[in-house]
């Protein structure tokens, strides 16, 4: 290697079948070409077991073996043996929801990740955090002494969608076409979506949801008997998706908790309009570019919802969408360039107001 550059082992090990967000995210912000002119060496895995196996011994075993390497973690939390090179450890938080909402939680969550996390959480000094509220978040849980440092990731136009006009055409009587993507987990509910869009119906409006997003833990009893207003479609490629996005007049999210919410900053490429939770990481990612409800009361979010339309909010939040994510890409810039420095041994590299989120 040459002087000045850093032999850094990246686990990939999560990365196996379908790329959401998480593994965007992975790909994205840490891939090689991102972390030059440092050498990165991914570690992979083929199969849960193996990905424990990594996760637990290996990526121990090679902190062990090679004392100047640096160790990052992107995706699962870090197996407690990776104490041993906790200063070489780079841990990168997504959310704290394997803490804070353990009963929608997968039994795989609560056995594996969720005390690999809370323990990585005590051990590892350098976490990186992809917004402000994920980060205040992690300040309360973690060691007083780790840098909880921002490291917002920028956003792509994943699904093509930056030469869209913006929303599809809407008429008054037409269908109004919701989109929401994510996997079908408790987190997200659904059936809070599926109360908004019931009640824009019940309100004369007609109204369709259409879901992205494969089936994953939980039971959801909407499954059995999908309404008719339903639309669901699986995971679809990203060419699919922006087909669908095009046809559609918003995307809508109720979910309960976020760290970041990234496929509502990829839509934004295409000025399809937002219309999410209104929470502080809402607040923080979208500003006023987008209508924020509360998804517990569906009346009272689907009349903000048919006001916002009446008084030509899909029209204005074309722009407001384009000029949002665009904003976001340039303070994730300002994050990238303070994380490179960061590896490039620069000790001034989070010394600036705002860089590290404080307790």
């Amino acid at each position: 290697m040459t002087p000045g550059t850093k032999r850094i082992y990246l686990d990939q090990t999560h990365l196996r079948a379908h790329v959401t967000g998480i593994e965007r995210i992975t790909l994205d912000l840490f891939a090689p070409d991102r972390l030059a002119p440092h050498e990165v060496r991914p570690v992979t895995s083929g199969s849960l077991p193996a990905m424990i196996g990594q996760q637990q011994f290996g990526l121990p075993l090679r902190a062990l073996a090679d004392r100047d390497a640096l160790f990052l973690f992107p995706g699962f939390p870090p197996g407690p043996l990776c104490a041993v090179a906790a200063e070489r450890c780079l841990l990168y938080v997504h959310d704290t929801f394997l803490l804070d909402r353990p009963e929608d939680l997968s039994l795989k969550s609560r056995l594996y990740m969720s005390p690999s996390f809370a323990r990585a959480l005590r051990w590892c000094p350098n976490l990186f955090v992809n917004s402000r509220t994920t980060g205040q978040a992690v300040r309360a849980v973690c060691a007083p002494r780790a840098r909880v440092a921002l490291l917002r990731p920028s956003v792509r136009d994943a699904f093509g969608l930056g030469d869209l006009p913006g929303p599809a055409p809407f008429a008054p009587g037409a269908p109004l076409r919701l989109l929401a993507i994510g996997t079908i987990e408790p987190r997200k509910d659904y059936p809070a979506a599926l109360a908004l869009t019931a009640a824009l119906n019940r309100a004369g409006v007609p109204a369709e949801l259409h879901l992205v997003g494969r089936v994953g833990w939980g039971r959801h009893a909407f499954l059995d008997d999908p309404p008719p207003f339903l639309h669901r479609y699986g995971y679809l490629s990203d060419a699919a998706l922006r087909a669908l996005a095009g046809s559609c007049h918003l995307l809508l999210s109720t979910s309960k908790a976020e760290g970041l919410g990234l496929p509502l900053l990829e839509v934004q490429h295409g000025g399809l309009p937002v219309v999410a939770p209104d929470a502080p990481v809402f607040r923080e990612v979208l500003g006023e570019s987008a209508l924020l409800i509360s998804p517990g009361a569906p009346e009272s979010a689907a009349s903000a919802l048919v006001s916002w339309i009446a008084q030509a909010g899909l029209t204005r939040a074309a722009a407001a969408s384009r000029r949002n994510v665009a904003d976001w890409n340039a303070a994730a810039f300002g994050d990238s360039e303070r994380f490179r420095r960061f590896l490039a041994g620069d000790a001034d590299a989070y010394a600036a107001p705002g860089a590290t989120v404080r307790a």
